[in-house]
C-alpha cells in the first residue's frame, strides 16, 4: 500500500512539474511576441536582407548607419514588413508623399555638410520622404525631422528635392531596409530596398 501511495506522490510531483514548465514556457512566449510587436520599441535595430516573413507584426523601430569618408549618416526609421500585402499603389499609394517608413518621420542625420543634387545641405538632423511613382521617384530632405507620417509636411520646409529613377530588384526584400553605401572619392548612397524596389540618392560628403 505503501508503495502505491509513494507511485501516486511522485506522479503528482511530475504532473505539477510539467504544468509549471508548460506555464514557464508559454509566459516567455508571450514575453516575447509582446516585445516583439511593441510599435513603441526603445531599442534600434539594424535591418538585415531578408527574403522571408518574420513573426513580428508591428513596424520595428531600426537604424542604419554608414560613413562615407569623414562623414557619418544615421537613418532612423519605423520599418514595416510586406505580409503578403500589395505594396507599390497599394500600402504606399502612387504621387503622394510617403514617410518611406511607419509611424514618425523618418530621419538622416550627419556630421559634415553633404551635396545632394548639386545643393550643399549643412550637417544636421533632416527629415526624409518620398513620392513613389510608377516610373520616377521624388526624394525629399525636409528640415522639420519631428513629425508623424506626413500630417504635417510642408513643401516649404523642404531643403532639396531630387527625382530618381526605381530600379527592379531580383532578390525580395520582406522588411523595409535602408542601407548606407560608400562608393569612391566622398561620393556615396544612402539606399532604401522594399518588396523588389530599390530606390537610391547619391551624395558627396564636402
Amino acid at each position: 500500500m505503501k508503495s502505491i501511495f509513494k507511485l501516486l506522490f511522485l506522479f503528482s510531483l511530475a504532473l505539477v512539474g510539467c504544468s509549471e514548465k508548460k506555464s514557464a514556457i508559454e509566459k516567455k512566449k508571450n514575453e516575447t511576441l509582446s516585445a516583439s510587436s511593441d510599435k513603441n520599441e526603445s531599442y534600434d535595430v539594424i535591418i538585415q536582407a531578408q527574403s522571408e516573413p518574420d513573426t513580428i507584426t508591428g513596424s520595428m523601430t531600426a537604424v542604419a548607419i554608414g560613413k562615407v569618408g569623414n562623414t557619418s549618416m544615421k537613418i532612423t526609421y519605423h520599418s514595416p514588413s510586406v505580409r503578403g500585402r500589395i505594396v507599390w499603389g497599394g500600402l504606399v499609394p502612387f504621387d503622394k508623399v510617403w514617410v518611406t517608413g511607419a509611424h514618425m518621420a523618418t530621419s538622416i542625420e550627419f556630421d559634415h555638410d553633404i551635396i545632394v543634387g548639386g545643393k550643399t545641405i549643412t550637417t544636421g538632423k533632416y527629415a526624409f520622404f518620398t513620392i513613389p511613382g510608377k516610373d520616377e521617384w521624388t526624394i525629399i530632405i525636409n528640415s522639420n525631422w519631428q513629425q508623424h507620417l506626413a500630417d504635417q509636411y510642408n513643401e516649404a520646409e523642404d531643403v532639396v528635392r531630387l527625382k530618381v529613377k526605381p530600379e527592379q530588384e531580383e532578390k525580395y526584400q520582406e522588411r523595409l531596409r535602408y542601407v548606407v553605401e560608400e562608393e569612391s572619392n566622398g561620393e556615396g548612397e544612402l539606399v532604401m530596398y522594399w518588396e523588389k524596389v530599390e530606390v537610391s540618392m547619391s551624395f558627396t560628403v564636402k
